[in-house]
């Protein structure tokens, strides 16, 4: 089992535990599918993406369990990155953590990735 990690916005991650599931966040919805980071890819993405943001929850999912709608697509910097190509449900999120914030960053040295 790999880990592979999301990154939403408090009210849009409010959202999707109220409905379920989700297509994702509006960068998600205008590429038609879900950005999905690696261990070694999230901090760049918070920072690219999400710089200032103090009120984020990272989620941690089994790129094995959501099988053929998984793609692996080269982007930022020629890296591939994980690209869920249908909806995002509450069942394939393995846990889901706040992502702390202190002194204008993001903090990942106290979470298990």
């Amino acid at each position: 089992m790999a880990h592979i990690y999301k990154i939403f916005r408090a009210p849009e991650y409010d959202a999707f535990v109220q409905t379920g599931s989700t297509l994702g966040a509006p960068i998600d919805l205008a590429d038609g599918y879900i950005h999905i980071s690696t261990g070694d890819q999230v901090e760049e993405t918070a920072a690219k993406h999400f710089a200032g943001a103090a009120d984020l929850k990272i989620l941690a999912l089994d790129s094995d369990a959501l099988g053929e709608a998984l793609k692996w697509e080269v982007s930022r910097g020629g890296a591939l990155f994980p690209h869920l190509y249908r909806a995002l449900t509450t069942r394939d999120v393995l846990w889901a953590k706040d992502l702390p914030f202190a002194d204008g960053q993001h903090r990942f040295d106290g979470l298990t990735l």
